[in-house]
C-alpha cells in the first residue's frame, strides 16, 4: 500500500502569522494520525518561516508513525531575529538530534518560495554522498528529491540513497492545464520503473491533490506520497480528518 505522509508546514505557517501557540503543530499531527495518516512530514528552513526547529524536537518523541524531515542538507546554522523562535541549528544537526524515520534531501535555497526542482547530482553528488552515509549510519532512511531524469536517478543510487522522492510539480501542472497529461505521466512512470529496477524506493510529492492523486497512485512501485498544501486547503473546506480520509481513498485505502 502507498503511505500518506501529511506535511504540516501550512499549519505552522498559520501559527506563525500570529506568533502564538495556536494552531498547535503537535495537536494537528495527532489529529492526522487519528484520522489514518501513515506519517508526518515537516520541512524546516533556516528562516523558520513555518516549521521551526523546536517543532521537530517536539514531534520526534510523540509520533507512533513515520516521521519524515525534509530540507537542504547543506543549510547551516542561522540566528533567529526573534528570541522566542530560537536559532536554526543547521539541517544536518537538526536531523541528527531528532533522528526521524526518514530524511528527504531537497535542494531548496533561502530565496525559494517552495521546492521547485530536484537535485543535480552531477554537480552536488560529491557533497551529498558523505552526508547520506552519515545519516544512514544513524539508522535514518534517506530519500533524495529528484526530477524524473534517468541519469540523475542512477546517480542517486550510486551515492547511496535508499529512495528518491519524485518532484511532481510538472505532473500537477499538466493535469491542471489538461495538456500532455499522459505523456508527462509516462515520463514519471519510466523514472519510477528505473528506480525500482536499480533498487531504489519511490516516494513522490509536490502539488498532488484530490484531482490528480488517483491517477498518480498507479505509478510503478510508489511507496509514499507527501502532501501538505492541498490537503490543508481541503481541510478548510471539509475538515482535517475528512481530508485525510479523502486522500487515503485516492490511494485506494
Amino acid at each position: 500500500m502507498i503511505a500518506l505522509s501529511v506535511n504540516l508546514n501550512k499549519i505552522a505557517l498559520l501559527r506563525n502569522s500570529r506568533d502564538a501557540a495556536n494552531p498547535s503543530v503537535t495537536e494537528h499531527a495527532a489529529m492526522c494520525i487519528s484520522a489514518g495518516a501513515d506519517g508526518i512530514t515537516v520541512h524546516p528552513r533556516p528562516d523558520q518561516r513555518h516549521i521551526r526547529a523546536s517543532d521537530c524536537f517536539e514531534l520526534a518523541p510523540l509520533l507512533g508513525v513515520e516521521f519524515n524531515i525534509e530540507g537542504n542538507p547543506l543549510a547551516g546554522p542561522c540566528k533567529s531575529q526573534r528570541e522566542r523562535v530560537g536559532d536554526y541549528p543547521g539541517f544536518m544537526e537538526l536531523v541528527k538530534a531528532t533522528k526521524p524515520t526518514q530524511c528527504t534531501l531537497v535542494p531548496d535555497g533561502d530565496t525559494q518560495l517552495t521546492s521547485d526542482h530536484g537535485f543535480d547530482l552531477k554537480k552536488d553528488g560529491d557533497r551529498i554522498a558523505p552526508l547520506i552515509s552519515e545519516l544512514k549510519q544513524l539508522g535514518i532512511r534517506v530519500s533524495v528529491f529528484m526530477d524524473p531524469i534517468a541519469e540523475q536517478i542512477e546517480l542517486a543510487r550510486q551515492i547511496g540513497a535508499d529512495r528518491i522522492e519524485l518532484y511532481t510539480g510538472p505532473y500537477a501542472d499538466a493535469v491542471r492545464e489538461n495538456l500532455n497529461t499522459d505523456r508527462v505521466f509516462g515520463e514519471f512512470c519510466s523514472a519510477a520503473q528505473l528506480a525500482c529496477d536499480i533498487g531504489l524506493g519511490v516516494n513522490a510529492g509536490h502539488d498532488l491533490d484530490l484531482n490528480n492523486l488517483q491517477k498518480f497512485a498507479k505509478l510503478p512501485g510508489l511507496l509514499e506520497v507527501s502532501i501538505g498544501h492541498a490537503l490543508t486547503i481541503d481541510a478548510i473546506r471539509i475538515g482535517l480528518a475528512n481530508a485525510v480520509v479523502a486522500y487515503q481513498e485516492c490511494l485506494s485505502k
